[in-house]
């Protein structure tokens, strides 16, 4: 049986869907307002490893994930561009998918954005002001968090924590509210942003009320699993709860999955640090599978440090998973032992979806292929395993220009012309393609990852 570690319990439990053989997730997707970074790619792929395995194991996988496209942020990035939110929203959404795609991340079932949701967003609003749960102040609505149960268990922490925190802040917005924790579900507009009409106003939603809106109208009021970044933890997921539940009475997820951050050569990312890292720049030069196999192969809830050395041992095991998997066949090759692979891997993955201990079961499996077990059975069953991981080798033939260099350097060898021969082999390496001269003839190999 698969165990989660919920982030709302601090423990690992069973997983236990709602509806039998499928899963409802929603994860938390990027605010478009620039291109992502290397921790916005951790979450995506984390995620998408999770949804694999959850595939993998036999589940349909209902996979939610939004894009935030009203937000101050995108306000901001789209009047320095001179440009309407919406089409800088467009544009991101667009680099998004590119990116992703590079990575090997499949589409999710849907990823809404919050400018269509605004008639739901302002009627859930509503919801929770005609039950007492938000007041409106100067065109703004606000959450009463005293009254929410429990609020910040998420986060592990308590009301009374929380209010010294609270209990020095002075500002206009504070100043509209009953308490200092309350948080807006509605802003009233402001000169030059964007804005929508109201019961309240003309305004726009705050931020944590869009994914309680998506995530109830596209998958009901509770849902399997909830998942984002460490950093979401408080207080958006914090928020997302206790106004979904105040509106509903039902819990709002029954699992939190949290994923670690990603340091840059041991250091913290941050734009003023200089080492904030944009995936769209990093495919510049490095190979979306390789990214992608270097974020996908440690375990979700730890910090992973993003550096070239890490980068370039990527690079180096995955050229050798693929010279594994591209071997040829052998018919009579016996697939008895396979089954303790399939086990292991399983036992690895159940586990919180332990991907370093999944990916050392697929390298012990390489190793016992190179050792002349290898059929088509076990084939797919590697390959099978290799897409958990979002790893898809592509077969390869060569084309008729390669085919014709190779046969003209066997006719140099037979003529004993070494200087042809070796050249012609020198000529492609460069392109990354090797040459091994065995007993039964040339086979070849792609070092792919110097193609790409």
């Amino acid at each position: 049986m698969i165990k989660i570690y919920d982030t709302m319990t601090r423990s690992l439990r069973d997983f236990v869907p709602l509806h039998e053989g499928q899963v409802n997730m929603y994860v938390c997707g990027p605010t478009v307002y620039n291109y992502i970074h290397i921790g916005n790619a951790r979450s995506s792929v984390a995620f998408d490893t999770i949804r694999r395995y959850f595939e993998y194991a036999g589940y349909q996988v209902n996979y939610i994930s939004n894009f935030t496209d009203v937000d101050d942020k995108i306000i901001k990035a789209a009047k320095e561009a001179d440009m309407s939110p919406k089409d800088l929203a467009d544009k991101f959404i667009a680099a998004f998918m590119e990116d992703t795609k590079a990575l090997g991340i499949k589409p999710a079932t849907q990823n809404p954005r919050v400018m269509d949701f605004m008639d739901q967003i302002i009627d859930f609003v509503q919801v929770l002001m005609d039950k007492g749960f938000a007041y409106e102040a100067g065109g703004d609505v606000y959450f009463r968090v005293q009254k929410s149960q429990n609020y910040a268990a998420l986060a592990n922490k308590t009301l009374a924590d929380l209010e010294v925190g609270a209990s020095g802040r002075t500002d206009s917005e504070t100043e509209l509210k009953e308490d200092p924790l309350d948080f807006a579900l509605w802003k009233s507009a402001k000169p030059g942003g964007i804005s929508w009409d109201s019961p309240w106003g003309a305004g726009r939603p705050g931020w944590h009320i869009e994914c309680s809106v998506m995530s109830t109208t596209i998958l009901g009021d509770t849902i399997d699993i909830h998942g984002g970044g460490a950093d979401l933890e408080f207080p958006h997921h914090t928020n997302e709860i206790a106004q979904s539940e105040a509106k509903t009475g039902q819990t709002f997820a029954n699992y939190w999955m949290h994923n670690g951050f990603v340091n840059v050569d041991n250091e913290k990312m941050s734009k003023s640090l200089g080492n904030f890292v944009t995936v769209h720049d990093l495919l510049k030069t490095v190979d979306g599978q390789v990214l992608r196999f270097f974020l996908a192969t440690q375990h979700y809830r730890k910090p992973i440090n993003f550096t070239d050395k890490a980068i370039h041992d990527a690079k180096a095991n995955l050229k050798y998973l693929k010279n594994t998997y591209t071997l040829p066949l052998d018919d009579q090759a016996d697939t008895a032992g396979l089954d303790k692979f399939l086990a292991d891997f399983k036992t690895a993955m159940d586990d919180d979806f332990n991907a370093a201990n999944g990916i050392t079961v697929i390298f012990d499996l390489a190793k016992w292929i190179n050792s002349g077990h290898y059929n088509q059975a076990i084939k797919a069953a590697f390959a099978k395993m290799l897409e958990v991981f979002g790893i898809i080798f592509q077969e390869e033939s060569l084309d008729s220009e390669i085919e014709a260099l190779i046969k003209k350097r066997q006719a140099a060898r037979a003529a004993k012309d070494f200087a042809t021969a070796d050249k012609i082999r020198d000529d492609l390496a460069a392109q990354g393609i090797k040459l091994l001269d065995t007993k039964d003839g040339v086979r070849w190999t792609r070092d792919w990852c110097q193609s790409h």
